[in-house]
């Protein structure tokens, strides 16, 4: 597939789950009467994976995800060449959708933007944890993620049903990560709703970018061990 079609596949799948699932916590979350919940926010997340990587997945390899492309290149079935293009279509692709979802939220009389899903970690974690306790969830986070994309989509894997374990091992990792930094896992998904909360949340955004890439980067060297990942195509 030409370079042009797999980046617009990553840029869609990139808004596609930012404005999706951050849109259930940012519309839907706390909506009287009729709110999704912490549950809710947790599987809406998992599914935009999980719909995503079957509609694209074939043109793109369903990445969606900076950390994601660092772990597979340091896995070795990536080309290294693609991955500055492949990181800069996700992050245009979560900064548009961020937008898009401020341009609704904000519609609403009396909204206020407050974090609008936003990761952080101290006084901007949801539950208060501390920098160390935030980084440690995130490249743990990170790391079991792509070992699960990883595993998946390995030769001698199930053939055409990688989507449903990664988007319920994205829904897994929310439902235990939203308390400590807001789940983040995914240094795209972080950027595009900072850069409308500001201030404070763009200062942390440098955590955001490390821990899942550190993550990615541990699992892409274990998957290549001991998945023969060099064997893999890179879509």
């Amino acid at each position: 597939m030409d370079m042009p079609r797999r980046l617009g596949a990553e840029f869609l799948g990139t808004f596609w789950l930012t404005f999706a699932g951050c849109g259930s916590a940012v519309l839907a979350a706390g909506f009287p009467a009729l709110g999704i919940g912490f549950l809710g926010v947790s599987l809406a997340f998992g599914l935009t994976v999980l719909t995503m990587a079957y509609a694209v997945g074939h043109v793109s390899g369903g990445h969606f995800n900076c950390a994601v492309t660092i772990g597979l290149w340091a896995g070795g079935p990536f080309k290294a060449s693609d991955v500055i293009p492949y990181i800069i279509a996700q992050v245009a692709g979560a900064i548009v959708a961020a937008a898009v979802l401020y341009a609704i939220a904000s519609g609403k009389p009396d909204w206020v933007a407050g974090g609008f899903a936003s990761n952080g970690f101290g006084d901007l974690s949801p539950g208060k944890y501390g920098l160390m306790s935030c980084l440690f969830s995130e490249v743990i986070a990170t790391f079991f993620f792509l070992y699960v994309i990883i595993g998946t989509t390995s030769k001698g894997a199930a053939v055409g049903f990688a989507g449903i374990p990664i988007g319920l091992c994205l829904t897994l990792i929310h439902l235990f990560l939203i308390p400590v930094t807001n789940a983040s896992v995914n240094p795209a998904r972080s950027t595009g709703p900072a850069l409308f909360a500001g201030g404070a949340y763009i200062g942390q955004l440098w955590l955001f970018w490390l821990a899942p890439c550190l993550g990615a980067a541990l699992a892409g060297f274990v998957g290549r061990w001991q998945h023969d990942l060099v064997d893999t195509p890179s879509t």
